[in-house]
């Protein structure tokens, strides 16, 4: 199996393209360590793996995020990892229901918010899935569009910039209603 790597806009982040289906149809999943990756084999694996804080899974690709730690001398272990998860036949998830959907994310019932989610669905989420990460449209609120930011994009330092410069200006554009646009922290 010969797994492409790239770098994403988060030096702290590399994105793992196998050439098979990771998710497939199933929506993302974001782990931030551990005890939130407990229905998937390959997130636990990959969190077994020192600096590891952070893995991102979606259709097609893997998004791997480090802390206080070298990719030179991390990345290897992940390709291994990702390789020996294929050869394994485990699930990506244990249960397809748990977990896919975030918890963060309100009903849409309003206009605005219905419109909201269209462009970042449309227009964002595909732009930002190339970097290796993931923009979820969680609330509109008093003129301020509250979303989450995972993957490669959760504590990238380009995000705040990606968020103002492009989301917010097109959002904006589009939808005279959005005075801001306001990342929800992570937990």
């Amino acid at each position: 199996m010969f797994i492409q790597t790239e770098e994403t806009p988060n030096p702290e982040t590399l994105k793992f393209i196998p050439g098979e289906e990771v998710l497939g149809e199933l929506p993302s999943v974001y782990f931030k360590d551990s005890d939130t990756a407990k229905s998937s084999p390959i997130a636990l694996s990959l969190f077994s793996i020192e600096g590891v804080c952070g893995v991102y899974l979606a259709s097609d690709f893997i998004t791997v995020t480090l802390k206080d730690k070298d990719w030179e001398n991390t990345k290897t272990e992940v390709l291994s990892c990702i390789s020996n998860h294929y050869v394994s036949g485990l699930p990506f998830l244990n249960n397809e229901n748990s977990n896919t959907i975030p918890e963060d994310i309100k009903e849409l019932n309003d206009e605005t918010s219905i419109k909201i989610n269209e462009i970042i669905e449309e227009k964002v989420r595909p732009a930002v899935a190339r970097d290796g990460g993931d923009i979820i449209f969680n609330k509109f609120e008093d003129g301020i569009v509250y979303i989450s930011m995972r993957g490669s994009c959760d504590g990238c330092p380009a995000s705040t910039m990606t968020l103002k410069n492009g989301v917010e200006n097109l959002l904006k554009h589009y939808i005279p209603e959005v005075q801001s646009v306001v990342p929800l922290q992570n937990e």
